[in-house]
């Protein structure tokens, strides 16, 4: 019993030796690390409690550091690392084994950091120089923090030749995940490498590709800097200006830079903003912006995303949307009931909570006065006054919910994190069960470094672990800052994966403050190319003209580098958004041109056949007997031939259709204007003046069967030979590039030789017969056709000349065209030649007595008669014979026979009479008429056509 109480006697003690402050080297431990509980195993805090070191600039001597501001956010982690290590002891994780830890405050400057390693590492007050540090063992086991990079970073070096671990829940420049140059440092959060990317998606996201960036010039912000360089560059993400900023606030130059930075954000294009800084100095920036009333998109870094300090600044709402990434945070009811019963940890100190204290319930009225004494906390830092502080009588006993609702305390769920990853590593180390721990608990650190590298555990439903580089890839949360009263809440819309690199958005519509809707603010170098057109490149990849895709792409996304191929079978016209396949276009049977093309073509149909029923019905009246019925029945079977061809002209184009309808039009139409030439030559031969012998010979040629035949017969060798070598088939040529219709037709042969060479022999027939009537245009009409020749063959010679130029420059209204002009070209033929003569035959009046015809010829043949007055003046003088060499001549060149109907008397009324050519031999010269009377005698032997 008595041993019993001496070894509780002896315990006590202990506990309060262990209570009462170290003294390094003449220094008190409290004035370096500002809280402590003892354990068996010690856990180093290194958090800057305060945000700077006072009158650092102005240091000289090596004194030490006095720190200043208090800093809500780092004080309240470290309470999360207190928190967690005391229900980590109160339950029984480690049994046997308890916690102790040790709050050192960097004051956010690395040099306080390095001092605070010192005081940490030292063993029996000092810290010795070996050359092997493999079985150094301090008392500081591991080190969490510290909160910015830059002190990391100095830190880590420091601890690399102990090779104690540092692990922190806030440090995130890329540099640190190299474990060539750091390989104690560890982290329960992402690289920066990962928010870069995260940032450049989103800016990609939400079509933001001109953009600021204002950075720190610590090794978290140019470490940041260069690496969202890269991951914007791979976004199409360009930067419209970079600027740098002084880390410190408190430098001489940082309100100056501050301005400049904000007159080149106010005259800059870019509409968002990237701040890769501390808060504190984005406060800063913020002031500045409402002083020149300037709005803008601010994207935050992980170091103030959270900020409720600047979420709670006045004015917060006039400076724009702002949204970032922010580590995953998880809020802890247990740690908001413990930050409302702030208290010291049994058996240890924590100064750190009694400055809180103060600050938060001593009565200081003296600093809200206009003039407030020099030891008087910044404005800023008396903004967590309690209003009741007054009211109190000791500030330490009080407690209130403050740091719950002015901090974002899911912000420490990294730090929690850390720590329970040291626990399960130490539980591995130590070689824990459920009831004790048989490891050594004076272990050297570098063993802590090595189980901290390969441990899995979980942890809010969770599986963590680190990865090669030492780091956390458990991805980020996509915050917004919603408007919420006068001033902003924190509103998670989404999050990214840092393992599959992408963002998921779980508020898509939410409303933004710069359109007032939830219309997406554009910030952009150059308009968005909308489907059509593609981006042309000016100076920076992001500022750009838009052209049209040409014909054969596509664009069917805005902001495309490059058009798309369309596929096979499919096209597109200049500046299409898709392509589709051409529409096919032939002269279809349903449409309005093709029926009226055919409704004419049935119409000359029946014309012909309604005058064919005339010409035979009328046969042996005097104009039919002129209009040659038989020679005009050749005619009509010649334009019905013509008026079928244009069927073929009809419906989809095929290789036998594109053959047929010219064979046939070349082969009708040729009939047609053959016959139309035996006429203009008959007309030509009897009444034109020729010489004896070259009338006998022109009058050997005149053989009309011969004729018609011979000459439809050339037509058709064209048309052989055409067909042979070069025949039409259908066109293969392709459309051109701006139509999207295919215009299925046909190709009248690769030379269009045998199509120039039948249309150009119509067209000589069609001159011949032109010329030869128009020799004899003063024949009367009676006597012959030579009018309705001349026209006829103009309006088709004048159809044909203009069909050439529009059939060259219009190919695809080729096949129309040519249908119409067949079509005008028969009709002509038509209302020249047959429905003229259909009038004579059914209304034609029979007035016209030989007499007056004959009058009127011997008025055109002579012009200036010498007028006989022993003449009968009824009875015209036709021939006057003369000799002349032996010859005999008419008067008038012509050898005519009138074959009358009647041997006797010629009536007026029943005179009839037909032109025709007579042979040499049978031409004599009779007197028409005598002075005594008017008898006209037939002459006995006539030869008819």
């Amino acid at each position: 019993m008595k041993m019993c109480h001496l070894l509780c006697s002896f315990l006590l003690a202990l506990m309060m030796l262990s209570s009462i402050p170290a003294l390094v080297n003449g220094c008190e431990f409290e004035s370096v690390c500002g809280a402590q509980a003892p354990g068996d195993i010690m856990i180093g805090i290194m958090l800057p409690c305060h945000r700077k070191v006072k009158d650092v600039n102005d240091r000289i001597s090596p004194e030490n550091y006095q720190c200043t501001n208090f800093d809500l956010r780092p004080f309240m982690k470290s309470l999360a690392i207190i928190h967690v290590i005391e229900e980590i002891n109160a339950g029984g994780f480690l049994p046997g084994v308890r916690l102790g830890y040790m709050v050192c405050d960097t004051c956010s400057y690395a040099s306080k950091a390095l001092q605070n390693v010192g005081h940490m590492l030292a063993v029996n007050t000092s810290l010795n120089m070996q050359c092997n540090y493999t079985n150094f063992r301090p008392r500081v086991k591991v080190i969490l923090g510290a909160l910015y990079s830059e002190v990391s970073v100095a830190v880590a070096r420091l601890l690399n030749v102990y090779m104690v671990p540092l692990l922190s829940g806030s440090s995130s420049s890329p540099e640190l995940s190299d474990k060539l140059r750091f390989p104690v440092f560890m982290r329960t959060i992402p690289s920066d490498t990962h928010q870069t990317k995260a940032v450049a998606k989103m800016m990609a996201h939400y079509g933001w590709d001109w953009v600021g960036v204002v950075y720190a010039d610590d090794a978290y912000g140019k470490a940041a800097f260069q690496s969202f360089l890269k991951d914007a560059e791979k976004n199409n993400v360009c930067l419209a200006y970079q600027e740098v900023m002084p880390h410190h606030t408190d430098h001489e130059h940082s309100m100056k830079r501050i301005k400049q930075i904000t007159q080149q954000i106010c005259s800059s294009k870019a509409q968002v903003v990237l701040l890769i800084l501390k808060a504190e100095v984005v406060e800063l920036l913020f002031k500045e912006m409402m002083r020149t009333n300037t709005s803008r998109i601010w994207i935050s870094s992980d170091a103030w995303t959270r900020s409720r300090s600047l979420a709670h600044m006045d004015g917060i709402n006039d400076i724009g949307d702002i949204l970032g990434f922010s580590f995953v945070a998880v809020r802890s009811e247990s740690f908001d009931n413990y930050l409302k019963n702030l208290s010291a940890t049994p058996g240890g100190y924590n100064h750190f909570i009694d400055e809180y204290k103060n600050l938060r319930f001593n009565c200081s009225s003296e600093c809200f006065s206009t003039n407030p004494p020099s030891y008087c906390p910044t404005p800023d830092v008396l903004k967590m006054k309690s209003g009741n502080a007054c009211n109190f009588m000791d500030p330490q006993r009080q407690n209130d919910d403050f740091l719950t609702k002015a901090l974002e305390t899911s912000e420490s769920f990294t730090e929690r994190v850390g720590v329970w990853a040291i626990a399960n590593a130490l539980k591995k180390l130590l070689r824990c069960n459920s009831s004790s721990c048989s490891g050594e608990i004076n272990f050297p650190p570098w063993k802590l470094l090595k189980e901290l590298r390969t441990i899995k555990f979980k942890f809010d439903h969770q599986t963590y672990f680190f990865d090669k580089h030492g780091d956390f890839v458990n991805g980020y949360d996509l915050i917004m800052w919603e408007k919420d009263g006068h001033h902003r809440r924190f509103q998670k819309i989404g999050r990214y994966h840092a393992l599959d690199e992408k963002i998921e958005l779980d508020m898509k519509n939410f409303s933004w403050l710069s359109t007032a809707n939830t219309t997406t603010p554009q910030s952009r170098c150059s308009e968005s190319c909308a489907p059509g057109s593609v981006k042309k490149i000016l100076n920076v990849s992001c500022c750009y003209s838009c052209i049209p895709c040409v014909e054969g792409t596509y664009s069917d996304v805005p902001d495309l580098n490059d058009c798309k191929k369309c596929a096979s079978g499919t096209w597109s016209t200049k500046g299409s958004s898709q392509c589709r396949p051409r529409s096919e276009s032939f002269l279809q049977w349903r449409d309005p041109h093709p029926i009226a093309i055919m409704t004419a073509s049935a119409f000359g149909i029946l014309l012909l056949l309604v005058s064919l029923i005339i010409f035979l019905v009328y046969r042996d009246s005097a104009p039919m007997k002129r209009a040659e019925v038989r020679l005009s029945c050749v005619m009509m079977s010649g334009l019905a031939v013509s008026f079928s061809s244009v069927i073929c002209f009809m419906g989809k184009p095929s290789v036998h259709l594109c053959r047929a309808r010219q064979v046939m039009y070349a082969l009708g139409f040729t009939l047609c204007v053959s016959c139309i030439l035996v006429k203009a030559f008959r007309t030509f031969l009897a009444f034109l003046p020729f010489g004896q012998m070259t009338h006998r010979r022109l009058h050997k040629l005149y053989k009309p069967p011969v004729i018609v035949i011979v000459i439809t017969a050339l037509q058709g060798i064209i048309c052989l030979f055409w067909l042979v070598f070069d025949s039409p088939d259908i066109d293969n040529k392709p459309p051109p590039p701006q139509s999207m219709r295919k215009v299925i037709q046909c190709s009248e042969g690769t030379t269009y030789i045998g199509f120039g060479i039948m249309l150009s022999y119509i067209a000589l027939l069609a001159l011949i017969s032109f010329l030869l009537a128009f020799k004899g245009r003063k024949v009367p009409q009676e006597f012959s056709e030579t009018g309705y020749i001349i026209f006829s063959m103009l309006m088709y010679l004048f159809v044909w000349v203009c069909f050439i130029p529009v059939y060259i420059t219009n190919k695809e209204e080729s096949t129309a065209v040519q249908a119409s002009v067949i079509l005008v070209s028969s009709y002509g033929i038509i209302f020249c030649h047959f429905l003229p003569k259909c009038h004579e035959a059914l209304w034609g009046s029979k007035t016209d007595t030989l007499e007056r015809i004959l009058r009127r010829w011997r008025a055109i043949s002579r012009p200036n008669p010498d007028p006989d007055p022993e003449t009968n003046t009824n009875i015209p003088r036709i021939n006057t014979i003369s000799q002349n060499n032996g010859r005999l001549s008419s008067t008038s060149s012509t050898s005519t026979i009138l074959s009358l109907e009647t041997q006797g008397e010629v009536s007026p009324a029943d005179s009839q009479f037909v032109i025709m050519p007579m042979s040499n031999e049978n031409r004599h010269a009779y007197s028409l008429y005598t002075r005594q009377g008017t008898n006209v005698m037939r002459r006995r032997r006539s030869i008819s056509f």
